[in-house]
């Protein structure tokens, strides 16, 4: 995930803040010096890092925080406001205009942001609160693009509305509110041409397409991958068309992250959402707090229940739940577990959203990063597919030459299957005593069926 660099490098930080129980003036100093140059190598804008540094030390040097009880703690308090408050402070939603008025949002991009596929995942959100969206293909230069559109506006059941390549947008634009009017769709998603770069032509479409029509919003969609350059295209936008907020795309990849932490700063324009994976349900509402807490190893529990409330099926997870406290769980128990679990993208994505994991010592974290190893989990799936109803259903009658037909069957050596068997039996026992060692409270996501509550 994005900021995993970062992350590791902040944390780094605290952990020797911890380390020194009362600090001085020299602790935080040379502490907030190690701050900013993790946020410079994750590419953060150089004024943004001197603003947030600067700003950070203030309130840390202070007398009551050098001198209270805890002063590492209050000092990684003040990061995370900070933080958050470099990116917003506060959730920014789209606004849509009142009553039965429709709203018209222009997506703009540059080519390769992940603009038409975004606009899908949009719609999609928007289906999910009671709207009505209609798709526009205003990308007259790419068929692709169009084609796109219509089979992402198919997958989510959105009317999609396209007049070929041969009109030009501000016509395609203006026809698609007639259509929307006709039709009873209250939201108009305009799906602009990108470029390789930013240029006359492509910014002269966007101000047309906004004197034919009551644009309500223009949102900006950037790759986060991008980096500096994400903030620098933001900035473009906004002085040559005009924009309302900011979506960022594949801030589940491998980026440095800032973009995240640069934008709102430089731009004074809000991110709104942010893509985290290629499915067409991976959009989620951009939480400054939550991020902040995420890039500081703080976790997200309740981002993470969120997405457990809208992709779990509650009543399977109830009755994995029951079965794994009775110990009754088997392997067509298991494999239902793993179908819940990829619902939220992944055992490593999970974990990253649970406060603590960022404060695990070396070994513990290498031996998690291990457990974790997705291409593992998939061997452990093909595992439990070589196996027969029966042998799902009863581990116990799984005797040595079974065994050696799974890991044939599998593709694995025998002692993986050994090895696979024996943790499974040994977790069957841990989770019968699970509710004792949590004292009976299950919390919100047990209360909700999660599985792994």
């Amino acid at each position: 995930m994005a900021f995993d660099s970062l992350s590791d490098k902040l944390q780094n930080v605290f952990k020797n803040l911890r380390s020194k129980g009362r600090l001085t003036e020299s602790d935080v100093k040379t502490a907030l010096k190690e701050v900013r140059m993790a946020l410079l190598e994750a590419d953060v804008n150089f004024k943004v890092v001197k603003s947030f540094t600067k700003t950070v030390q203030e309130r840390a040097i202070g007398q009551d925080v050098l001198g209270g009880l805890n002063p590492a703690q209050m000092v990684i308090k003040i990061v995370n406001e900070e933080m958050t408050a470099l990116m917003g402070a506060e959730t920014t939603e789209i606004a849509y205009r009142p009553g039965q008025q429709t709203t018209i949002l222009m997506m703009v991009g540059l080519q390769g942001a992940g603009k038409t596929t975004t606009v899908a995942k949009l719609a999609g959100k928007m289906k999910l609160k009671g709207k009505r969206p209609l798709l526009v293909a205003c990308d007259v230069y790419r068929p692709a693009a169009i084609e796109q559109l219509q089979i992402n506006g198919d997958k989510q059941e959105v009317p999609v509305f396209s007049m070929g390549t041969g009109k030009k947008p501000a016509d395609i634009a203006k026809a698609a509110v007639t259509y929307a009017a006709e039709h009873n769709n209250n939201v108009i998603l305009l799906d602009t041409a990108g470029r390789l770069h930013i240029d006359e032509t492509m910014m002269q479409e966007l101000v047309d397409i906004k004197s034919v029509c009551d644009v309500a919003q223009t949102l900006l969609v950037v790759d986060a991958m991008t980096g500096q350059d994400a903030v620098n295209v933001a900035s473009s936008f906004e002085e040559k068309v005009g924009i309302d907020g900011v979506i960022l795309t594949k801030l589940d990849g491998d980026t440095r992250g800032g973009a995240a932490l640069s934008i709102r700063a430089v731009t004074g324009k809000p991110i709104l959402y942010a893509g985290m994976g290629e499915k067409l349900s991976d959009l989620e509402q951009f939480h400054p707090d939550r991020m902040a807490s995420r890039i500081l190893g703080m976790g997200d529990v309740l981002s993470l229940i969120e997405k457990a409330e809208a992709n779990i099926d509650e009543e399977s997870a109830k009755n994995l739940s029951q079965k794994l406290v009775k110990a009754e769980f088997d392997f067509n128990d298991y494999l239902e577990s793993m179908r819940q679990m990829k619902k939220l993208g992944g055992l490593s994505d999970i974990l990253n959203m649970l406060p603590g994991i960022g404060n695990l010592t070396g070994g513990q974290m290498s031996q998690l990063t291990d457990a974790i190893d997705e291409k593992k989990l998939d061997r452990l799936e093909a595992i439990i597919y070589s196996m027969t109803p029966e042998e799902r259903a009863n581990p116990k009658i799984l005797n040595p030459s079974r065994k050696r037909r799974l890991a044939a069957g599998a593709g694995v050596d025998i002692s993986e299957v050994n090895r696979f068997i024996k943790q499974f039996d040994q977790s069957r026992k841990m989770m019968k005593k699970m509710p004792q060692m949590m004292g009976g409270r299950r919390g919100k996501m047990g209360r909700m069926g999660f599985p792994f509550a």
